[in-house]
């Protein structure tokens, strides 16, 4: 078995090896020049998530810098999802991102662990566990996201929150590492910040 075909299969394998970076930097020149775009080249920049990305729906933003170990090779998005600044994805395995997700700037979201074991961490051995953000969740400034965590579905995760673990549908989540606090509910339906009350009647 090749390290590559360990690599796709979540098996400990070496990211160093010459058939993984031959295929690997090709998208990482191509994030390059991406990251040279200027903020009104919309076509360019959706031509660049159309051809590289695993999947990319319609209407989808990314505020550059974006960071990315395969330039978002193994990203999966769904439509109008909104990326700010400096998002980093470390998407030597898979990321699925669900319709209308969107990311406050400094975000991490990581695929790629490395043993514990000294010695195999040590050969520069690493594995790969997808991550999956569900549909209309809202990721706060400076979280992390580590390997093989799910989120929930209409759900947010608070500023600097670190995801260790799998976060349900529909609830606020803080911390390191990240907890649920509260569920969604009808007081957030009413207020939007704090005591300030949502207008709907004018939107």
């Amino acid at each position: 078995m090749t390290q590559y075909e360990r690599m796709v299969r979540g098996l400990l394998y070496d990211p160093a090896d010459e058939e993984i970076m031959r295929e690997q930097v090709v998208f990482q020149d191509m994030l390059w020049d991406f990251n040279r775009l200027k903020p009104t080249e919309y076509e360019k920049k959706e031509q660049y998530m159309k051809t590289v990305f695993a999947e990319c729906g319609e209407k989808c933003y990314i505020e550059l810098p974006f960071h990315a170990n395969w330039g978002g090779h193994h990203l999966h998005f769904g439509s109008g999802i909104y990326a700010n600044s400096n998002l980093t994805l470390v998407d030597d395995g898979h990321i699925y991102v669900g319709d209308k997700v969107m990311f406050g700037p400094n975000v991490t979201v990581a695929t790629a662990n490395h043993p514990i074991d000294p010695e195999l961490r040590a050969r520069g051995l690493q594995y790969n566990k997808d991550v999956f953000i569900g549909e209309n969740t809202w990721i706060g400034a400076g979280a992390v996201i580590v390997p093989g965590v799910r989120i929930g579905q209409n759900t947010v995760i608070g500023a600097g929150s670190v995801g260790t673990r799998d976060i349900p549908d529909g609830v606020v989540a803080v911390g390191t590492p990240c907890r649920v606090l509260r569920t969604v509910g009808e007081h957030d339906r009413e207020f939007f910040y704090k005591t300030e009350r949502i207008d709907w009647e004018n939107l």
